[in-house]
């Protein structure tokens, strides 16, 4: 969930939810994303955008009790900085996610803008923060912003939680659930069970899906190298795969008796394939299909992982460094397993999130 600001009453947990939105679709919106979001709705009648927020918020405030603001993606910065700075006293504001695509908007301890300090909580996964350091910045960040957005101290502020992957709801207690729905669909299915998750391009260029058509050929040779060690296969494309993408492998992959293609339809298996799967190959445009598979402690293969660059290989190298991610190459034997400590990073937020609320006096319901 992305870009979503979600207030919450600490004495009932009832939550008010909104979405925050960047002005998309065009050439100039493209070039404008590195531009804070204040001032790329200001050209883009920002104002008119910002004002709706302040009556919500106000209106809100006046209710008795602290009030937990939860605002994710960096969309949502200039609205949950309007907050805190309304209602400093009587709301604990948590910013997710805030250096994505942007290092603009990143914990940048020089930054004369968008302090870390100017939230109660601020939580980012590490692929994140690496654009904002010296070297991810080298990549990511244009030249002539570097100088200011790049990171100048370590480790980060207090208040700044870094997590390994990004966060999702597939923990252990959503997981079992979904084994118990999914039994009769995929208990019984021959084993080892080899899900795999194709994500998208990791630009909007036609060289990035131009790259995810070759990754996905190596996917299709590699798979097919592998499928005598399988019992059974499950494939599923996330939203943003490209319809030239899927059509390979679909075609690859017709009528083969030991491979099923998610047709897109509900119900989504997803949760299910997370639960059953003895094995999973994810390419590596999908960060959030990586941190999910890994958080099962389960076997995850990555497909062209050799392409990986700047946040993505750096999340990558974290993941193989703990044991969780190999390189898929077709010569493995998807029965041999392995074990390594699951991502629990949800988990370890929320303990963080209850500590920084306790130091405030205040509790949790």
């Amino acid at each position: 969930m992305r870009n979503m600001i979600i207030t919450f009453r600490f004495l009932c947990l009832q939550g008010l939810l909104q979405r925050v939105t960047r002005p998309r679709g065009g050439t100039i919106d493209q070039l404008l994303r590195f531009l804070p979001v204040s001032l790329h709705k200001l050209i883009d009648r920002f104002l008119t955008r910002l004002l709706r927020w302040t009556p919500v918020f106000l209106q809100g405030s006046k209710r008795e009790g602290p009030t937990m603001v939860v605002a994710c993606g960096q969309e949502t910065i200039s609205s949950s900085t309007l907050i805190k700075h309304l209602a400093s006293d009587s709301v604990f504001v948590i910013q997710l996610d805030i250096i994505a695509k942007i290092p603009v908007f990143g914990i940048h301890i020089q930054h004369p803008r968008y302090r870390p300090e100017r939230f109660d909580l601020v939580v980012t996964p590490h692929h994140d923060f690496y654009p904002s350091t010296a070297n991810g910045g080298e990549h990511e960040a244009p030249r002539l912003l570097r100088r200011w957005v790049t990171q100048r101290e370590s480790p980060p502020p207090r208040n700044v939680v870094i997590t390994v992957g990004a966060l999702h709801q597939a923990d252990p207690a959503t997981l079992s659930l979904a084994a118990k729905a999914w039994h009769d669909g995929l208990a019984s299915l021959p084993k080892p069970l080899l899900v795999v998750n194709i994500g998208g391009p990791l630009g909007p260029g036609s060289r990035d899906c131009q790259a995810a058509v070759e990754r996905a050929r190596e996917l299709v040779s590699c798979l097919y190298s592998a499928l005598h060690s399988c019992g059974s296969v499950r494939i599923s494309f996330a939203r943003k795969t490209p319809q030239s993408v899927a059509n390979l492998v679909l075609k690859a992959f017709d009528g083969h008796p030991k491979v099923y293609i998610w047709d897109d339809k509900e119900p989504n298996p997803h949760l299910g394939h997370l639960a059953w799967a003895d094995a999973f190959v994810i390419t590596p445009d999908s960060i959030s299909m990586l941190s999910e598979a890994c958080s099962t402690g389960k076997p995850v293969y990555v497909v062209g992982s050799d392409h990986c660059e700047s946040k993505y290989s750096a999340l990558y190298k974290t993941l193989q460094e703990r044991g969780a991610v190999r390189p898929f190459t077709g010569l493995e034997d998807i029965s041999e397993s392995w074990s390594y400590p699951p991502l629990n990073d949800a988990m370890e937020v929320a303990t963080r999130v209850r500590e920084a609320i306790a130091e405030r006096g205040w509790t949790v319901g």
